[in-house]
């Protein structure tokens, strides 16, 4: 058994023998019994080094990954990872494990850094599938890299600030968010749709993980469509916003595996007029935005939701962060099924005939399947 204050630290091989090849993770964890938890779980796959968050951080070591398995409501484990905050920044993964499943608890892991947050009980394959593949699979330089992984971290926060001020009632940060779309938009205009994907995937889970590939999609499918600055900044920031109201939805619902009952799915379909009540009262929010919040899940023969609304009803940018959003659904992944190929994507939004745009879902073909 640990002593209550023991650091585990690296292996003095310097890199070198068997342990060159192992990628080096730390962890960090607030009790004995988490942290050999999470080590033994680790150990057969990478070179590790552990430390109680109580004790002195004496790692000198850039490490691949951190994995954090911490109390998040307990201020002195917050005020301890945010003194490794800077040790923090250089690993390529910042892993919290964290047992509140609250839209509370994981925006506060990523405003601590996370970049991927595994809420509830800890799973071994969770774990190790998220600390996968450690080299880059894109083609891209190491600082191209950075850049698209500053923009799904800069996007990251500004969902996990969203989500707080709608849960604890908080003045929100519309600017911010806009800016965090605009980001996302640059990043996009210079590397592409399926950098941008690869990138979130490779980051982030379910909700986060959906609003961030909605809006690069939304991005994609706008400037495909040659729109000009001021629609894409509509756009983008109706994508930004557009899922708000998922903040007063559970998270065990909201990433459930499988098919949700009939009362789950009636909680589910009350977020965008919930997101549109929160948001209605912010005057830097235009009309058009509001409109989108509250419509994306609207359809042209008016089987859709909250309004029932019909064609000539649903405007242009409803139309376009629709499509966005259905093809972002069914490509995202989930731990618990196979990313569904974009192909078979794009074919499942042409079998959509009488709901989606015929010509809009026609012009999404090279967003969906080229660029």
């Amino acid at each position: 058994m640990l002593n209550p204050r023991t650091t585990l630290r690296p292996l003095d091989r310097d890199i070198r023998g068997t342990e060159a090849a192992r990628p080096f993770v730390h962890v960090l964890a607030d009790t004995s019994d988490k942290l050999a938890r999470v080590c033994s779980i680790l150990e057969e796959r990478f070179a590790i080094a552990g430390e109680r968050l109580d004790a002195e951080a004496k790692l000198s070591q850039v490490p691949f990954a951190i994995v954090i398995r911490a109390e998040l409501r307990d201020l002195d484990n917050i005020a301890a990872i945010k003194k490794r905050a800077g040790k923090l920044a250089k690993a390529k993964k910042r892993i919290f494990l964290i047992e509140d499943t609250s839209h509370v608890g994981v925006s506060q892991a990523y405003a601590l850094g996370a970049t991927l947050v595994l809420p509830g009980t800890i799973s071994r394959a969770k774990l190790l599938l998220a600390l996968s593949d450690p080299a880059d699979p894109s083609s891209a330089s190491s600082g191209e890299t950075a850049q698209f992984d500053d923009a799904v971290e800069i996007g990251a926060t500004a969902f996990a600030s969203m989500f707080t001020a709608v849960t604890l009632d908080q003045p929100l940060d519309v600017d911010g968010t806009k800016e965090a779309g605009r980001q996302i938009a640059d990043r996009i205009t210079e590397h592409g749709l399926s950098e941008w994907l690869t990138t979130v995937r490779r980051h982030h889970e379910g909700t986060y993980q959906h609003c961030l590939i909605v809006t690069g999609v939304a991005i994609d499918f706008g400037l495909s469509l040659g729109v000009g600055r001021a629609d894409l900044e509509r756009l983008y920031s109706a994508a930004m916003f557009h899922d708000i109201g998922k903040a007063q939805i559970p998270l065990a619902i909201l990433d459930k595996p499988g098919r949700l009952d009939s009362e789950e799915r009636a909680l589910i379909e009350t977020h965008p007029a919930a997101g549109y009540e929160f948001l209605k009262g912010h005057a830097e929010i235009s009309p058009e935005i509001l409109d989108a919040v509250r419509h994306h899940h609207e359809y042209l023969d008016g089987s859709g939701y909250p309004d029932a609304l019909c064609a000539e009803t649903i405007g242009d940018i409803v139309r376009i962060l629709t499509i966005s959003d259905i093809f972002a659904a069914l490509i995202e992944h989930r731990h618990y099924k196979p990313t569904m190929p974009r192909v078979e994507a794009y074919d499942i939004l042409r079998g959509m005939a009488g709901k989606l745009e015929k010509a809009l879902v026609t012009a999404f073909k090279p967003v969906a399947l080229t660029r």
